[in-house]
């Protein structure tokens, strides 16, 4: 099946109307996804007043983040496909009782150990949430304008939950405490539960084939390594014994992982799909924008705090600008793709992401450089948002139902891995640099580049023949 990448096409770019059960059901979807981005960022400015609360020693305060980012990263894959087998909304419902008693635990926390219990949970919650619920949207929404509006709606919250996090963070804790941080994760979930059963849909595969668990154990093993190695690298470095070793352990259990599902008569991940050039090169797509979109926000917040000396909330402002500018971009880009199709829109928006962040490279010491950085980075955010809905649509495209829960547990767990890689990879240049600013120019130059050198390869690997994508494996001629 190929994907329509023509230069016109009238009937998607009117805009389609959708039901009010639809609405209901997207309106219940999405806000599970957001609330889930939210939890990615909500509480990173409250971790120096949680730690002094609780009496978390300054090292111990990454497994804040870590704790939530092992379970949601590593059983991805994994809970995407029991979604596919034993059925998708009954996985998503069990997520979101998950992660709203979990945040009620965080919330309530009286130790370290209870916190991050409740951090842990959360991220398995997120685990199952993630996936079912991407697949629920694919499955619910046809092929097509429908599906392209609702996959524009939820890119658009997923990377505005994660602003949205990062600004509303200060304000809450500043003003009723960290512990608001986790209630109001909690009271997400409580009013998205009572909500979706009887709005969505039961989905699964006709048939009920065995579980893959060789699959899932060395696939579940080498994402919660890897996730671990790179989390903590970003705070420590590589230069730990206890990073490199789950590094190396992450590789190989991935080269086991696919030498299981070469010899697994019912894989966890089918290679033929892995083969697919839409998925492949849509996937190097999603990772690069979400990695190096990650990592400038990172260094940006350095940046703007610890050379213009912006407050807390300054800073939260110029961020808010950029998460008003995506909203924006997640209610034109299915417009945008449906003239152009997703291989056009995937590449031109890695393209302006690449463009913009190499303008980023003007930044100096005046206060001018507010406002350069506030339009690059808003801009390359609605670019970042054109590539993240076009990439999850050009990987989902073609793909059969039943699935599904594979095609986006790899969409999500592309992201997963990105948001994690980035900071690490590349971040670390800006922390351990003697000069701050030749450390942040020093990212953004080879952060461009990446997203640049994506562009090219993704439009290369996805050249259009005879006006379609071609889904079919990649050796295949």
């Amino acid at each position: 099946m190929a994907i329509d990448t023509t230069d016109t096409l009238p009937d998607a770019l009117d805009t389609p109307r959708l039901s009010t059960r639809d609405k209901l059901v997207l309106f219940v979807l999405c806000a599970a996804q957001f609330m889930v981005a939210l939890d990615f960022s909500v509480l990173n400015v409250a971790l120096p007043v949680l730690g002094t609360d609780l009496g978390m020693s300054r090292s111990a305060l990454q497994w804040a983040v870590t704790a939530f980012a092992l379970p949601s990263g590593g059983f991805l894959l994994l809970f995407g496909r029991v979604g596919d087998l034993f059925g998708r909304r009954r996985l998503f419902l069990a997520g979101l009782a998950l992660f709203g008693a979990a945040s009620v635990l965080a919330t309530l926390a009286w130790d370290p150990a209870s916190f991050l219990t409740g951090r842990a949970l959360q991220g398995l919650g997120a685990a199952a949430i993630v996936p079912t619920g991407m697949s629920l949207l694919t499955t619910t929404f046809p092929e097509g304008p429908a599906r392209d509006r609702a996959l524009g709606i939820s890119g658009t919250l997923l990377s505005l939950g994660f602003t949205v996090g990062m600004v509303a963070g200060g304000t809450l804790t500043d003003t009723f405490g960290w512990r608001s941080t986790m209630g109001l994760l909690s009271l997400f979930a409580l009013i998205v539960l009572p909500l979706a059963p009887g709005l969505l849909p039961e989905s699964r595969t006709p048939d009920r084939p065995r579980l893959d668990v060789p699959g899932a154990v060395t696939v579940t093993g080498a994402l919660l390594a890897l996730i671990y190695a790179l989390s903590t690298a970003a705070d420590h470095g590589f230069g730990r014994a206890d990073v490199v070793i789950t590094l190396i352990a992450g590789l190989l259990l991935l080269a086991a992982f696919v030498t299981v599902e070469s010899r697994t008569a019912q894989p966890l991940v089918s290679l033929p799909m892995l083969r697919r050039r839409t998925v492949a090169w849509g996937n190097l797509g999603g990772l690069v924008t979400f990695s190096m979109m990650s990592t400038v926000v990172f260094v940006l917040t350095l940046y703007l705090q610890e050379v213009l000396h912006l407050s807390a909330f300054e800073t939260g402002l110029v961020f808010g600008v950029q998460g008003v500018l995506s909203a924006v971009a997640g209610v034109y880009a299915p417009r945008v793709i449906g003239r152009y199709g997703p291989r056009r829109t995937l590449v031109g928006s890695l393209v302006g992401q690449g463009a913009l962040i190499a303008a980023l490279l003007g930044l100096g010491t005046g206060h001018w450089s507010v406002w350069l950085a506030t339009a690059a980075v808003s801009l390359a955010s609605m670019c970042h948002l054109g590539a993240i809905i076009s990439y999850g649509i050009t990987v989902t495209s073609g793909v059969p139902d039943e699935e599904q829960g594979l095609a986006t547990g790899l969409v999500t767990s592309t992201q997963q891995v990105g948001i994690t890689v980035g900071i690490p990879l590349l971040g670390v240049l800006a922390t351990t640099s003697p000069d701050l600013l030749t450390g942040v120019h020093t990212v953004l130059a080879l952060d461009a580049v990446l997203v640049l050198a994506a562009a090219v390869l993704v439009a290369v690997g996805l050249r259009v023949r005879s006006g379609a994508v071609e889904t079919q494996p990649l050796g295949a001629r």
